[in-house]
C-alpha cells in the first residue's frame, strides 16, 4: 500500500547556508557545490562497450565473510537464509549505524575496554576493541568524509538530465536518499520508493532526519535552494519488485547498491525492473559499490553488521558491461567516493 509523505510543514529551525558543511553528532550537512574534482569523475571513456569482455576486465568480487547471525540462523534453521529474511536483518543491523552518535559509542567502547580488561576478561576486551575501531571508522566514513550519503557525488552524478517535474521510481530505496536528492534537484515531481521490508518505511525512511537539507534549486526561479523531506511528495509501497504493477510511467527509475546483491543467472531480471517501468528516453540511473581496498576493508571490519546476502563488489565497467549486455545505452558514467554510478536508457 502506498503511503504519502508530503507536507506542507515548515521547519522551524534556522536555514542553512548554502556553500556551508558543518557536522551534526550522526551525520554530515554538505550545501556546498558539485564542481570539484573529488565529487564524482568520469571513467575512462568506453567509446564502444561491444569491444569490452569479461575476459578483458574479469569478475567482480564476491563478498563471502558472512556475518555471525546469519550463520547462526542457518545453523539453528539448517537451510539458507532467506533473501527477504537476510534482507530484514540488515536493514535493522545496518540502520543502527546511523542512528548512533559514533563519538558516544567510541568513548563507551573505551570505558567497557578499561572495565573488561580490569577484570580479566579477555574475550569481553576483545569486542570492546572491535566496537571503537568500527565507531571510529563508521564516524570518518560517514560523519566525517560524507562517503555513504555522498550528497555532492549524487549531485554530481545526476545532474544534467532532461526532465521536468519527474516521475521517480526507487528500487529498494531503504532510506530513500536518493530519491529525495533527485526531487530537489528537480522540483515539483514525485516519488514511489519501492523495498520489500516495512521497516524501511516505518525506520528507515520513516524516521529520516526531517532536519536534513538537501540542496537543489528553486522551482520558480532556478537559484540554488535548500529543500526538505517534509517538502517532497514520496509514497512507499512495500512490496517486492517483481509484484509492481506500473506501467512505463516513470521518468527515473534508480537502484543504489541493488544490481551487486543478484549473482549473474539474476541479473537480467535485475535489469528489467529498471526497463520495464521506464516512458520511452526514461533515465535508468545505477550505482554499485566499488572495487577498491576500502570497500573490501569495509565489509571485513563490519561483516557482522553488513554481510547477510550475497554481494559483489565492482569496477565501473563491470556495471557498464552488464547494463550493456542487457539492453541499455549508457549514457554516462564514472565513480563516487563509494560507489560506481551510470545514467542510462533503453536501447
Amino acid at each position: 500500500m502506498a503511503r504519502s509523505y508530503h507536507t506542507n510543514q515548515v521547519l522551524s529551525s534556522p536555514e542553512p547556508l548554502i556553500g556551508s558543511t558543518y557536522l551534526t553528532p550522526t551525520y554530515r550537512v554538505d550545501l556546498r557545490p558539485t564542481h570539484t574534482k573529488d565529487v564524482f569523475f568520469d571513467a575512462s571513456p568506453v567509446s564502444d562497450w561491444r569491444t569490452l569482455s569479461w575476459k578483458k576486465i574479469g569478475r567482480p568480487y564476491r563478498v563471502e565473510r558472512w556475518s555471525k547471525e546469519k550463520k547462526q540462523w542457518e545453523r539453528e534453521h539448517g537451510q539458507e537464509l532467506p533473501p527477504q529474511t537476510s534482507w530484514e536483518m540488515f536493514n535493522r543491523s545496518f540502520q543502527q549505524l546511523f542512528d548512533a552518535d559514533a563519538l558516544a559509542s567510541r568513548k563507551e567502547a573505551l570505558r567497557s575496554l578499561g572495565y573488561e580488561l580490569s577484570h580479566g576478561d579477555l574475550h569481553e576486551a576483545w569486542e570492546a576493541v572491535e566496537e571503537m575501531v568500527q565507531a571510529t571508522v563508521w564516524n570518518k566514513i560517514h560523519r566525517i568524509e560524507d562517503a555513504v550519503w555522498d550528497p555532492r557525488g549524487k549531485r554530481a552524478l545526476f545532474e544534467g538530465l532532461d526532465v521536468k517535474k519527474p516521475e521517480v521510481l526507487f528500487l529498494g530505496a531503504a532510506d530513500g536518499y536518493e530519491a529525495m536528492q533527485l526531487l530537489a534537484m528537480y522540483p515539483g515531481g514525485h516519488a514511489v520508493l519501492v523495498d520489500y521490508d516495512d521497516y524501511c518505511r516505518t525506520h528507515r525512511f520513516g524516521q529520516f532526519p526531517a532536519a536534513y537539507p538537501f540542496l537543489g534549486v528553486n522551482e520558480a526561479t532556478g537559484a540554488p535552494a535548500v529543500w526538505y523531506r517534509e517538502e517532497m511528495n514520496i509514497d512507499f509501497e512495500v512490496v517486492d519488485i517483481r509484484d509492481l504493477n506500473y506501467g512505463r510511467e516513470f521518468d527515473i527509475v534508480v537502484s543504489i547498491g541493488l544490481i551487486e546483491h543478484f549473482p549473474d543467472e539474476y541479473k537480467p531480471l535485475a535489469f528489467d525492473m529498471h526497463r520495464r517501468f521506464l516512458k520511452p528516453g526514461g533515465y535508468a540511473i545505477m550505482t554499485t559499490p566499488r572495487l577498491q581496498l576500502q570497500s573490501r576493508l569495509f565489509y571485513t571490519l563490519f561483516a557482522d553488521i553488513m554481510n547477510f546476502a550475497y554481494r559483489e563488489l565492482m569496477d565501473v565497467t563491470h556495471l557498464g558491461l552488464y547494463a550493456y549486455e542487457n539492453g541499455f545505452e549508457i549514457l554516462r558514467h564514472g565513480r563516487i567516493k563509494a560507489h560506481n554510478g551510470i545514467i542510462t536508457r533503453a536501447r
